[in-house]
């Protein structure tokens, strides 16, 4: 090997050094044994994203527009509330938020196919830390989707 398939190894990172050494690691969801695409396939960052900001502006719109006096500090913390409460109650029950709808997704156990509310609190409450939905596994699944066992779904 010479010095430049050695940097561009390092630089394509560890994943694609693997693969090109011959290392299969399926597709997303796999583990799981979910279809690779399709319905019922694990949703992609971009669709999760889209719904997160949906939701996000939809609470702080009616934290604005509603709750507070133009924008500022607690416009923020009624947004956060609203956010919470949103995904409590539509994920909790439905098993999506109005943006999670729109961009066809879905939030499901693991293992039984179906919502907990009890799994969906704790999601809920590590989704609004912001740091456990920022590390995500190889099947692309945040760390709340994993101790929560549950996965986002495309619909």
């Amino acid at each position: 090997m010479d010095k430049r398939q050695a940097i561009g190894s390092w630089l394509s990172g560890p994943r694609a050094a693997a693969e090109d050494a011959g290392v299969d690691f399926g597709y997303r969801g796999e583990q799981l044994g979910l279809p690779e695409s399709g319905p019922g396939s694990i949703a992609r960052p971009g669709r999760r994203l889209g719904a997160l900001a949906v939701d996000w502006g939809l609470c702080l719109l009616i934290a604005y527009g509603l709750l507070t006096d133009g924008y500022n500090q607690a416009t923020s913390n009624w947004a956060l509330l609203l956010f919470f409460a949103l995904h409590v109650l539509t994920v909790g029950t439905v098993g999506f938020t109005p943006g999670k709808r729109l961009f066809g997704l879905k939030v499901v156990d693991e293992s039984t196919g179906t919502v907990n509310p009890l799994r969906v609190l704790l999601r809920t409450v590590l989704l609004c830390l912001a740091i456990p939905a920022l590390v995500w596994d190889r099947d692309g699944r945040g760390l709340h989707d994993r101790l929560a066992r549950t996965v986002e779904v495309r619909i």
